[in-house]
C-alpha cells in the first residue's frame, strides 16, 4: 500500500529491521496474550505481532489505515477506529481479564498526543500487564528520570507514582520514514502491584505535584505555600525545589492532603 504519512496524526513509520525486531522480543508475543496496537500505520509490528498470537486488536484513526487493515482480513486481527484519547482502554482490559493470559498496549505512539495519551491510560492500569511504546527520547528521559536529575519533572513523578518504567532501546530518525526531527525511544512500562493510592489520593497527588513543578526554579516554600497549613515540611524541604524530592514524598504529602 502507498500511504503518505499524515502531519496532523502524526505518522512516521517504523521501517528499520533491527528495530522492528527488537521491539517485538521486547513485548515477547505469545498466543494466549491480549494486545492492542495504538497506530499500526502499515503493520511493521503488527504483522510480527500477529505471526505469535492468536488475536491482536488494531487501534486506528487514519480512515485510510482502517480500511487497509480491513481488507488485508487478516486471520486473527481485529480492527477499530477511533481515536486513542477517548478510547476505553479499561473496558477493553476488562474484557481481556475475562480470558486467561496477559494484557499489554503496544505502539509507535505520535509524538504530538503521547503526555496526554500516558496520561489518559492511567485509568486502566490495574487491568493492565505491560505497556511497551516508542516515544519522542526526550519524553522517555523525563518518564525515567530519578529525583534530582534535571529532567525529573511532573511526568516523572505521575507515571513513576503507577508505573515501574526502563529506556530499553534508543533509535535514530534513519529508522522512520518520513525520518522525524528528534531521536525516539522504546519504554517499558509495568503497573506497579503495590500502588495503594486511592482516587482521591491520586488527585491530591496531580494537585501537589503541578504546584510543585509550576515554577521550577522557586523553592517549594513558595510553590507550595497554598498546601503550608496541612503539610509538614522540614527546613531542608522548604528550600528545596520540586525536582529534588523523590516520588515517594510527594505520595506521602498526597495522602496527607487527601486524609
Amino acid at each position: 500500500m502507498t500511504h503518505r504519512a499524515r502531519k496532523r496524526f502524526g505518522q512516521n513509520f517504523l521501517q528499520e529491521s533491527g528495530v522492528i525486531y527488537f521491539i517485538v522480543a521486547a513485548i515477547n508475543p505469545s498466543e494466549n496474550m491480549h494486545v492492542i496496537e495504538i497506530g499500526p500505520g502499515l503493520g511493521a509490528l503488527t504483522r510480527p505481532l500477529l505471526s505469535n498470537l492468536d488475536h491482536l486488536d488494531l487501534l486506528e484513526i487514519d480512515r485510510d489505515l482502517v480500511a487497509y487493515w480491513n481488507q488485508e482480513n487478516l486471520k486473527g486481527l481485529n480492527v477499530i477506529e477511533g481515536d486513542a484519547l477517548k478510547f476505553d482502554f479499561l473496558e477493553w482490559a476488562n474484557a481481556c481479564s475475562a480470558n486467561s493470559g496477559l494484557c499489554k498496549v503496544v505502539g509507535n505512539l505520535p509524538y504530538n498526543i503521547s503526555s496526554p495519551l500516558l496520561f489518559h491510560l492511567v485509568s486502566a492500569a490495574h487491568a493492565i500487564d505491560e505497556q511497551v511504546f516508542m516515544l519522542q527520547a526526550e519524553v522517555v528521559e523525563r518518564m525515567v528520570s530519578k529525583a534530582g536529575g534535571s529532567e525529573f519533572s511532573r511526568l516523572s513523578v505521575m507515571l513513576q507514582a503507577r508505573y515501574d518504567m526502563e529506556k530499553v532501546l534508543e533509535v535514530p530518525p534513519e529508522a522512520f520514514d518520513p525520518q522525524p526531527k528528534v531521536n525516539s525511544a522504546v519504554v517499558r512500562m509495568i503497573p506497579r502491584r503495590n500502588f495503594s493510592i486511592n482516587d482521591a489520593q491520586w488527585h491530591a497527588l496531580e494537585k501537589v505535584v503541578a504546584a510543585a513543578f509550576s515554577q521550577r526554579r522557586k523553592m517549594l516554600r513558595t510553590n507550595l505555600s497554598a498546601f503550608a497549613d496541612r503539610l509538614s515540611l522540614s527546613e531542608s524541604e522548604l528550600k528545596a525545589r520540586a525536582q529534588d524530592i523523590p516520588v515517594e514524598r510527594y505520595i506521602e504529602w498526597a495522602k496527607t492532603l487527601a486524609h
